[in-house]
C-alpha cells in the first residue's frame, strides 16, 4: 500500500524524529512510504487567525502537493482536522471542490490509520513507567480518535495507561490563542499538568506535538518531573528487531 506522508511544518522544524519514527511505524506496517519535499503547511495557522484568504492560498498549495487518490497520514490530529472539516469553508463550490472532498475522505491521523485502516495495533514498542493520555481538541472532536491511541498503548511493554481526570479537556495551547491570551492559557496547561500529577505520571503522550509543546513548556518552567511523548515517539522505542509483524 503506497501511502503520502503530510509532515506540517512545525512538526518539521521543531520535531523531525517524530516524522522519521511515523515512517518507521508505517513501513513496518508494510506501507510504502511516499515524501513530498515540496509541501509546506495545510493553512491552520492563518485559518484559526481568520485569515481566510491566506489560508485558502496555502490550502490550494496543499491539495496540489497531494494525490486523490492514495492514502495521506500525518502525526497530527490537528492538521487532519484542518483539511477535513476548514477545508469545506476555504474550498466548498470551488474550482477544486471535488478534489477537496477526495483528499478529505483519503486523509488519516496515525493513529485512526493504523487501527481502522491497517487494522494493526502492535509494534513490539518498550517503554518503562506510567503515562497518562492527553484526547486533543482536534483528535477528539475533529478526527473522531479516542479508543484508537489508547488501544495501541494498551500494547507497549512496560507501560501503564492510566486515566486522569478531565483528560478531554483543553491544554491551553489553541494556536494564537496561547499568545493572545497567556494567563488563561498558562492556567490551562497548569491543570492539565496536575491532572497527570495526581495519577503519579511520568509521561504524558498526545497525538498533537502542538498540545505537547504548550504542555513541556509549563512543565519545563516550573521544574516538574514528567514527559511529553508524541504517540509515534512511543510506538517506535525500544523495538525488538526480532519480532514479527
Amino acid at each position: 500500500m503506497k501511502i503520502e506522508l503530510f509532515v506540517p511544518c512545525f512538526v518539521d522544524q521543531l520535531y523531525p524524529e517524530t516524522a522519521f519514527n511515523t515512517i518507521k511505524l508505517l513501513e513496518k506496517a508494510g506501507c510504502e512510504v511516499f515524501y513530498n519535499s515540496n509541501q509546506t503547511c495545510c493553512g491552520q495557522p492563518a485559518y484559526n487567525a481568520g485569515y481566510w484568504e491566506q489560508a485558502k492560498e496555502t490550502g490550494n498549495k496543499f491539495l496540489n502537493d497531494f494525490s486523490e487518490t492514495d492514502y495521506i497520514v500525518a502525526p497530527s490530529a490537528s492538521c487532519v482536522g484542518m483539511v477535513k472539516n476548514g477545508y469545506s469553508d476555504l474550498f466548498t463550490n470551488t474550482i477544486v471542490h471535488n478534489k477537496c472532498r477526495s483528499i478529505q475522505a483519503n486523509i488519516f491521523e496515525l493513529s485512526d490509520f493504523l487501527v481502522n485502516v491497517l487494522k494493526k495495533d502492535y509494534f513490539g514498542a518498550e517503554l518503562d513507567g506510567k503515562a497518562v493520555y492527553h484526547d486533543s481538541c482536534s483528535g477528539l472532536r475533529e478526527c473522531k480518535i479516542r479508543e484508537e491511541p489508547r488501544q495501541l498503548l494498551s500494547k507497549v511493554h512496560g507501560l501503564e495507561m492510566v486515566e486522569m481526570k478531565d483528560t478531554d479537556m483543553c491544554c491551553g495551547f489553541g494556536g494564537t490563542f496561547a499568545v493572545k491570551f497567556d494567563a488563561i492559557s498558562s492556567a490551562m496547561a497548569e491543570q492539565k499538568v496536575n491532572n497527570a500529577l495526581e495519577q503519579d505520571a511520568e509521561y504524558i503522550i498526545s497525538t498533537d506535538l502542538s498540545c505537547l509543546m504548550q504542555l513541556q513548556g509549563y512543565i519545563d518552567k516550573n521544574n516538574i518531573p514528567l514527559k511529553t511523548m508524541h504517540l509515534a515517539d512511543v510506538l517506535a522505542n525500544g523495538w525488538l528487531e526480532s519480532t514479527e509483524y
